[in-house]
């Protein structure tokens, strides 16, 4: 399957693409850490793109609050794409099957980091809003790894 996490070995028969000797040393790098320091690995990228993309929003004069909007759906599209290219083994479902399923968790977990965020943004750290964001992201993280792999990459099982 083409971009897909899941290849084909010399046998023919498909296999996690942790598995499978790969080209690209960063990512034969990242597949030998431990399935969680991959996610975090993942969330952290996440987290650099999300804090850019609301910093550039707040220069131009956004409420934190709107802005933060706008950076978690930019980041949630970027973590979705690594984590199944690089965390989880391929859940055995269609890409737009496993996609609705992330999206499930991630909008779980992301109310969760969302509602840290303007709880701090709005009070404490209102002078601070980028720590704000880091704080939200931190306590979402450990919902979104379980939901991750208990739900949206849980490989499907056929009866």
């Amino acid at each position: 399957m083409r971009g897909s996490p899941v290849e084909c070995g010399a046998t023919g028969s498909a296999t996690p693409a942790h598995a499978v000797a790969v080209d690209d040393p960063v990512r034969t790098l990242f597949l030998v850490l431990p399935r969680p320091l991959r996610f975090l690995g993942v969330g952290g990228l996440g987290l650099i793109v999300d804090l850019a993309v609301f910093t550039l929003l707040i220069a131009h004069t956004f409420d934190p609050l709107v802005a933060r909007l706008g950076s978690l759906g930019i980041a949630t599209l970027l973590t979705w794409r690594l984590n199944r290219a690089l965390t989880f083994d391929h859940s055995g479902r269609r890409t737009a099957d496993e996609a609705l399923r992330y999206a499930a968790v991630a909008a779980a977990a992301q109310a969760v980091s969302y509602g840290v965020f303007a709880i701090l943004v709005i009070g404490l750290l209102a002078a601070m809003p980028q720590l704000a964001v880091i704080i939200g992201a931190a306590v979402g993280a450990l919902a979104s790894y379980l939901g991750q792999a208990g739900f949206a990459f849980r490989p499907q099982h056929t009866a």
